[in-house]
């Protein structure tokens, strides 16, 4: 199966690409970007650089040999160990890389060959490097963050290819979007800590949100901010009921603000044309 693929600013040419060949090669992209976003979920939290050194076992600190190093194919024919110390190798490493390079696979299917599939694909990354280091040190790094909000509004500026993705349809839409995400967390912020008088949300989450706000909307949002409060009801509740603190135990709120982004950019659209239906039925 070939698609003929334009590309913007091209007038009359078009590129014939065999579909399955360029679907493995984005495929493949992600599962990449997906091992350097391992490194950087292991060593941010322990403040090691994510350039040097090369990969190594966290264990015995071997240096991983490049055919053991290849996304999601090495941990299986590794059997989920190191080949030196026998280790156990989390299973973390193939589910971040198969995870991404399986949502640049669906990003891929909605944008085509264009520039809009890069700052989409480069969104879905980073937040899920927030999931997994809030999950584990309970910290939104700026360092992903600030450059995240530059994305968000790359996303606005460029043309939109698919509406069923929900996403800022201008700059002035991400603008609006970043201003909504990060006010309307500050706000709540700040009443919880007005009311309660302890600090219940970090500004990491609020900076999220604007990066959250200027990719996709305002609109997304307020459905970000529902998804995410549901996933967190559903699954931190019963978590935080099985520790000591019980219903003071500190949620990282990035994790389930993250997986609702996630859900928000695919299915958004459809989310809300099943919610305006009922809202208004025929």
């Amino acid at each position: 199966m070939a698609r003929v693929v334009t590309l913007p600013g091209v007038p009359a040419i078009a590129y014939e690409f065999p579909y399955a060949f360029l679907s493995f090669i984005v495929f493949a992209i992600g599962a990449v970007v997906g091992s350097f976003l391992n490194v950087v979920i292991h060593r941010y939290p322990r403040e090691e650089s994510v350039v040097f050194p090369h990969s190594r076992c966290p264990h015995c600190h071997a240096l991983i040999r490049w055919h053991d190093n290849v996304p999601i194919l090495g941990y299986l024919w590794l059997g989920g160990r190191c080949r030196d110390c026998r280790a156990a190798i989390s299973p973390r490493y193939p589910l971040v890389e198969l995870a991404n390079a399986l949502f640049y696979l669906a990003v891929f299917e909605r944008t085509g060959l264009s520039l809009t599939f890069v700052p989409i694909a480069a969104l879905v990354s980073m937040t899920i490097v927030l999931i997994f280091i809030d999950a584990e040190i309970q910290i939104l790094p700026n360092v992903i963050t600030y450059p995240g909000i530059v994305v968000g509004l790359a996303i606005g500026f460029l043309p939109p290819f698919d509406d069923s993705m929900m996403t800022a349809d201008s700059l002035l839409a991400s603008a609006i979007g970043a201003a909504v995400g990060a006010g309307f967390l500050l706000f709540v912020a700040l009443a919880y800590k007005l009311v309660r008088r302890i600090e219940g949300m970090g500004f990491g989450d609020v900076k999220m949100m604007a990066m959250v706000g200027a990719a996709l909307g305002w609109e997304g949002v307020f459905l970000v901010i529902l998804v995410g409060s549901i996933i967190g009801t559903v699954i931190g509740v019963p978590v935080a009921l099985r520790t000591e603190k019980r219903m003071q135990y500190p949620l990282p709120f990035g994790v389930f603000l993250g997986l609702g982004t996630l859900v928000i950019l695919f299915f958004g659209r459809g989310l809300e044309a099943a919610w305006a239906a009922l809202l208004v039925p025929r």
